[in-house]
């Protein structure tokens, strides 16, 4: 579960313990389209990563699809939240780079598209931290000054 998540459940229970103060309404619906946004970017950050670096489109559902396969099989890997991160980056890179190569038969573009999913799953962790943080900043505020 992502952190944004996790600090939209914590508005939600302060927001029903301190009704009608802050957090109110308006604070739920703002962390819940963070919430929703981040999911949707992450979503298609594979497909934009290995598109950016011109690959295919078959290439791109790859990366998304590798990516969800990955993080479900990285959960194998007995460190938590680490296997599962790179589960997710090597499963994007494998199926991009492998249905490009599939289709390009150049091991190097192969390499430079799939390398763009994982960047792009990359920039995407680093968006969700930074998300992450400024929504625990903001109901910390809110909660302090209110």
């Amino acid at each position: 579960m992502s952190g944004t998540w996790v600090v939209l459940g914590a508005t939600a229970l302060v927001s029903w313990q301190n009704w009608p103060a802050f957090p109110n309404l308006g604070t739920l619906t703002v962390f819940l389209l963070l919430c929703i946004g981040t999911e949707v970017i992450e979503t298609f950050a594979g497909t934009w990563g290995v598109q950016k670096r011109g690959g295919s489109k078959a290439a791109g559902v790859a990366a998304m699809l590798g990516g969800f396969l990955g993080m479900i099989f990285g959960g194998l890997i007995p460190i938590p939240i680490i296997g599962n991160l790179l589960g997710m980056l090597i499963g994007s890179f494998s199926l991009a780079f492998l249905v490009e190569h599939s289709k390009m038969k150049k091991t190097n573009h192969a390499a430079h598209v799939a390398t763009g999913a994982v960047l792009a799953r990359l920039a995407v962790i680093f968006l969700k931290v930074g998300v992450t943080l400024a929504m625990t900043l903001g109901l910390g505020i809110g909660i302090a000054v209110a």
